[in-house]
């Protein structure tokens, strides 16, 4: 009898997180300093589909300056780990808004791309700002019909700049990921 062959899943990263500093895009030698713009700070809670929290996630964002623009005068990469309670927090620059098909703007947002155990590839979704007025007209966030799906694409302001994204990873209220 031929053996079964393990199955894969995504990872381990455990080497690809050996530098919190990389969750603050602000810090000093990041190539970010003295770029103008509203700092934020983006956290979140990832959830498997028990409710129970996701401690060995690897966080990954990646974004626009607040300019708009990709890779210019803004490094807008982003990596950090989901701590015990499954939390994740990354500080920034809010991006601008970026053109998308059509010459429609999208509206201002951050890429997350989630790693972990149990996952055969990683996930990507998008965290939006709660209140910006491009939301309304934003082509990918407007694929998502369901308004309460689409509320789990949306950041909720906690004040003093911080935003909260929880994201669950199945089940009832799950997030919704992209299929980039």
């Amino acid at each position: 009898m031929i053996p079964a062959t393990a199955s894969q899943t995504a990872g381990p990263y455990w080497h690809m997180i050996d530098f919190p500093e990389w969750a603050d895009l602000l810090r000093p030698g990041s190539g970010n300093e003295g770029v103008p713009g509203e700092r934020v700070t983006l956290t979140g809670r990832i959830t498997d589909g028990d409710g129970a929290p996701v401690t060995d996630a690897l966080v990954e964002i990646w974004q626009a300056g607040p300019d708009g623009e990709y890779e210019k005068g803004f490094s807008g990469f982003g990596r950090c780990a989901s701590n015990a309670e499954g939390e994740f927090r990354f500080v920034t620059l809010k991006p601008g808004p970026v053109p998308g098909r059509g010459n429609a703007m999208q509206a201002p947002h951050i890429e997350i791309a989630i790693f972990a155990r149990g996952l055969m590839t990683h996930l990507v979704t998008r965290a939006y700002f709660e209140g910006e007025v491009l939301n309304a007209t934003d082509p990918v966030l407007n694929m998502v019909e369901d308004p309460a799906r689409r509320a789990t694409l949306v950041a909720t302001p906690q004040g003093d700049g911080a935003w909260r994204l929880d994201i669950r990873l199945q089940g009832e209220g799950e997030t919704v990921f992209l299929d980039v």
